[in-house]
Formats: structure tokens, sequence, C-alpha cells
């Protein structure tokens, strides 16, 4: 026997169906050599650049060969064959401006009435020096970009303005209270969402009235069921309890996807809410248990950590698909292996113990199964919370540079 025989005699289903689709995806008249012992193994191919975005202007800059060079050894006259183009990014640095209101006051010879001054447009923000982009600058910097104000300070200071950091709180205090109608309204169409993620985090908040520095404080997060347009709303809180997600959720209708925190308890008991498990809290804990295994060896999160993998594949898989299209396969594919699941759940709970970490792990599902499995109800229900979880890490990214707030 050859090793290609050998080989092919040995190779698992998937490995062989890989072989063949490698090999038909081969122009005509190519077939795959299985007989080269001594061949190098090819190098992979090396990436090509992506093209910068089409809808950044463009300065061409042209190069011509110098008039003497454009005579010919032959002496004939050169000319344009063709054109070699490449491109590079170019960004121009800030560029710093003073914008001057200058309004001419009228006053009449004749009689003495009071002068009278040209009205100037109405300003994001009265009697402060900062146009609302220096504002959105600042906003974007401090949320988005996760960048205390002592540091935008010094930006500030490269450019020779002298602008103190209790200035910058001021101006983003100032601008909180005027856009706070826009958030409002923001959270009137968030309340008309389908399904609505929630989680929170916490926050350290100093000089806070009958509050001890040590106190934890909360950063509350809620994001819509529209990916094509999402609302993202963050919401302060001096606590965690049950209170806060009743008062932010009022007169709310649909499904909402949380953990396991029992905070959330209150709200999913309101009339018209249906509340969603996430997955991907489940899976973790299969996966601390995996960890403790003997090594090499594969125990029984791996079983879990398998099937939870098969539904995740099913989502990737129909991630593009329309909502119809996602129930439809969510019905007759997921479901078969959420019922395989349930059934090596019902029977491993009678063997395990609740003092380790697959114990916990299987509590957790056990107690959250009927939330866990209700994602497959529509095609356009998430299976996890993740979502909202990653806007969580940009604030923590921010708490990480802040450490606190006044």
């Amino acid at each position: 026997m050859t090793k290609a025989e050998h080989a092919a005699a040995t190779a698992t289903p998937e490995a062989l169906q890989a072989d063949a689709e490698q090999e038909s995806a081969l122009p005509e008249g190519h077939a795959v050599d299985t007989e080269q012992p001594n061949a190098e193994p090819a190098k992979p191919a090396r990436g090509k650049r992506k093209p910068l975005p089409a809808e950044l202007p463009r300065v061409e800059i042209e190069y011509s060969l110098p008039e003497h060079d454009l005579q010919c050894d032959c002496g004939c006259q050169k000319h344009v064959i063709r054109e070699e183009v490449s491109e590079q990014l170019e960004i121009i640095p800030q560029r710093v401006q003073v914008i001057r209101h200058v309004r001419k006051v009228y006053g009449c010879k004749s009689c003495e009435k009071a002068p009278e001054t040209a009205a100037k447009p109405p300003q994001f923000i009265e009697k402060i020096m900062a146009t609302p982009s220096v504002l959105s600058m600042l906003l974007t910097t401090k949320f988005v970009d996760g960048i205390p104000l002592h540091r935008f300070e010094r930006v500030m200071q490269r450019h020779g303005l002298k602008i103190p950091r209790q200035t910058l709180a001021r101006w983003v205090i100032e601008s909180s209270r005027q856009l706070q109608p826009l958030y409002n309204l923001m959270q009137d169409q968030l309340l008309q969402s389908p399904y609505i993620h929630c989680d929170e985090t916490r926050v350290q908040v100093l000089k806070e009235p009958d509050r001890s520095p040590d106190n934890q404080s909360w950063m509350w997060v809620m994001r819509s069921g529209q990916p094509e347009r999402p609302i993202l709303l963050y919401e302060y809180s001096c606590t965690r309890n049950q209170s806060v997600p009743l008062r932010l959720l009022e007169g709310y209708q649909g499904y909402l996807m949380t953990d396991d925190y029992a905070g959330y308890n209150a709200i999913a008991k309101q009339p018209g809410i249906e509340r969603l498990g996430c997955w991907a809290h489940a899976r973790r804990r299969f996966v601390d248990a995996q960890k403790v295994q003997p090594k090499g060896k594969t125990g029984r999160a791996d079983v879990a950590l398998n099937l939870i993998g098969q539904l995740y594949g099913f989502e990737k898989h129909h991630k593009t698909a329309s909502p119809e299209e996602r129930y439809q396969a969510r019905q007759e594919q997921s479901l078969p292996i959420l019922h395989k699941l349930k059934t090596w759940l019902d029977d491993t709970l009678l063997h395990a113990t609740s003092q380790n970490k697959l114990g916990v792990a299987l509590g957790y599902l056990a107690s959250n199964w009927s939330k866990l499995v209700r994602y497959t109800e529509a095609g356009y229900l998430p299976i996890d919370n993740n979502a909202v979880e990653g806007d969580i890490r940009h604030f923590a990214v921010g708490r990480k540079n802040w450490l606190f707030s006044d």
C-alpha cells in the first residue's frame, strides 16, 4: 500500500469531503498530485492590500520624464503609453481657528432712540468659547475613545490653548443638558423595539451626597433590537436593585435579553415582557468546567460545549438570512439539538454534584432553560447578549482610564 492509499484509507469523512471540494475547484485538466513525498509545502499567497475608500478626496500628483530624457536614443520622441498609479493615505492634522462674531450696532442720528444690535444665531451653549465642533470632539474623545479630560487638556496645550479640565467638565455637563431631549426621543424609540438588550457594570463615583466613596455605583446599558439602526443608551444609577430596570423600561412590551441577574426578575414579571436567556453565559460555565478536567481527556463539559457549538454554527450559517428563513432553520435544525442537549442535561444532573465547576454549569443551564430556548420563537431574536456586552466593554475601557468620576 502506497502512502497515498494509506492516507485515503485512514482519512476522516470530513477530510475527504474537503479534499473533494478542493480538487473540484481546480481548472479542468488539472489533477491533485498525491505522489510528491519530497515536494516543499506551498507558500501561502500574500494578501493584497485593500484599496483606500473610494469616497475619500484625491489629490493627484503627476510625474513626467525631464525634457532631456524625452529624446530616445534612436532619435524619435518618446510618448506616454500607460500610467502607473499608487496611492498613499495622508491625514491633515487638526486645524485650530477662531471664529469672530462681529455684531454691528446701529443708531439714529436724528433721535435719541436706543441703539439696535444685529442678532446672532442661537448657539448650542450660550456664552462659552467652544463651537459645536469642539464640543462634539470633546464628547467623542471622552466617551467613545475613553480619554480622560486631563489628557484632552494636554492635547489642547499642544495647540497653544490652555483650557482647564474644570472648564472642560462644565462643557460636558452642559452638553448633556442640551442633549437630554434627544436622549428622551431615543428612549421612546428604544421602547418600541421588538427586543432589548440590557446589562450593567460598576463605576466608582466620589463626592456623592450621603454615600461613601467606597460604595459601588452602576452604569446601565440598553440596546435596541434593530441591528440596522441600533439605539444605545447609557443610564447612571447609584444602585443595582430592581427599581432601575422597572423605571427605565416602564411600559415596555416585548422580549428582554439579559443575563441571570436577579435584578431583572421584577421587570420580567410585567405583563407583555418575555425574558430571553444568554447562551454565551451558559457556555462560559462549561468552559470553566472544561479547564479543570484532566488534561488530554474528554469529559462531560465537552459534550455540552459541542452541542452549544452546533447551535452557534447554525446561527453563523444563517446570519444573513431573513428572519423568516432563520426561524424556519431554527425549527428544523436548532430545536433537535436543543432537545438532545436537554435529554443529556436531565440525565447528567442525576449523577452530578453542585460543588464543582461542572455542577455549577449544569445548575445554571437547568435553571435558565426556559429562557435560553425562547430565542427559537422568532427569527429576529438573538441567541445571546454579546451585542450589549461589547458596548459595556467600550465603557470599561474608559473606566480604566478615568479610574473614577466626581
